[in-house]
């Protein structure tokens, strides 16, 4: 199987613990492991982005991954962590066909 197959991996795996952290029980330590994954995975998307010369991603997903920095984290409420979750959920999966397209017709 090719490797181009599994560019969906990274946003599978943000994705899936972006709905984990919808349950309010997590404990503070989840937070901090999804800020890690979450950060390097879009700034791996990011790069994924520029070397598509897809301008537009950068920025979006670049902005992600700041939002999720662990080192210097933003301090947002429960209510408004879950619609950044969410949206942040929407970004991965739109990233994965947009990022999909580019690498499919060789760009």
């Amino acid at each position: 199987m090719e490797q181009r197959s599994y560019v969906w991996v990274p946003q599978a795996v943000a994705c899936v613990l972006l709905l984990w952290a919808l349950n309010p029980g997590n404990p503070y330590g989840y937070y901090v492991f999804l800020r890690w994954v979450c950060c390097a995975v879009f700034a791996y998307l990011t790069v994924q982005a520029y070397q598509q010369k897809r301008q537009g991603w950068v920025w979006v997903l670049g902005v992600t991954a700041a939002l999720y920095n662990p080192i210097v984290p933003a301090h947002l409420g429960r209510d408004v962590w879950t619609l950044v979750n969410l949206a942040t959920i929407a970004v991965a999966i739109a990233s994965v066909f947009q990022l999909r397209r580019a690498t499919a017709h060789g760009a």
